[in-house]
């Protein structure tokens, strides 16, 4: 079975220049068959704050009116992706950025109003597992903006992180997938404001503690919940780790 890797890039990594370019680097650097996936949330608050737009958060999804949807659409499916898209190519990877509306790749239905209204979100019903195989059969390297459609016209914020997992699972059965989460620290911290603090390895029993004890919280939930749904499903190998450790064997393996 082929070797697949899947890569999400998120967090300061997508936004400051400097550290993009150089996990960019890194990341043309990976053998074989591979799939990334971005995402681009503080660009996002950014202009959101610049148009007058209030952000709102709950676990690290955000909330996402109208409005907000327009805005997540340009920096997204826009600014960052084809920015991203380009600079692979000044790097020799043939890389098509897309969303999941682009060759119907990801449906979605948008998400039921519960205890929390979050708007205009997506929950992945189906990935377009053929079209991903097809693309890398060409050598393509998919590109793909956490934004998805429901197939009735519209469009939906999802989470880049289910994305890349729902991504690994589907194509598990055809590959041998590790998943790497990449953002700014060096993987699943104890004290998130020390770098030393690192959890080597994490399986779902010491997860739940950790949450429940508080020491993971915020953005990190919907992470590693991801990436517990991935293992379950057959995906290889699980790491969250630093982006310039994308090529080396560190981070927080999940189990």
């Amino acid at each position: 079975m082929k070797k697949l890797t899947i890569v999400k890039v998120g967090g300061k990594v997508v936004e400051n220049p400097e550290s993009l370019t150089a996990f960019l680097n890194d990341f043309s650097l990976i053998a074989g068959d591979k799939i990334l996936i971005h995402g681009g949330g503080r660009s996002a608050t950014a202009l959101s704050e610049k148009l007058g737009l209030k952000t709102n958060m709950v676990e690290g999804r955000r909330i996402t009116d109208a409005e907000t949807l327009k805005v997540i659409i340009m920096i997204y499916a826009g600014l960052v992706n084809k920015n991203i898209v380009a600079q692979l190519q000044k790097l020799h990877v043939d890389a098509i950025g897309l969303t999941g509306a682009d060759l119907n790749l990801i449906i979605s239905d948008k998400r039921p109003v519960k205890e929390i209204d979050y708007g205009f979100v997506g929950n992945i019903k189906e990935i377009n597992t053929q079209v991903f195989i097809e693309l890398l059969k060409r050598n393509y390297v998919p590109v793909i903006a956490p934004v998805t459609h429901d197939g009735k016209g519209n469009l939906l914020n999802t989470n880049a992180d289910t994305i890349a997992s729902e991504i690994a699972k589907t194509l598990a059965f055809d590959y041998n997938v590790r998943l790497i989460y990449c953002f700014e620290k060096r993987g699943v911290l104890m004290n998130e404001a020390d770098e030393e603090s690192l959890i080597p390895v994490l399986d779902f029993e010491l997860y739940q503690q950790y949450k429940n004890e508080g020491i993971i919280q915020g953005g990190m939930i919907p992470k590693l919940d991801n990436a517990f749904r991935a293992i379950a499903s057959g995906v290889k190998e699980v790491v969250i780790t630093s982006a310039s450790d994308v090529n080396k064997e560190k981070g927080t393996v999940i189990r």
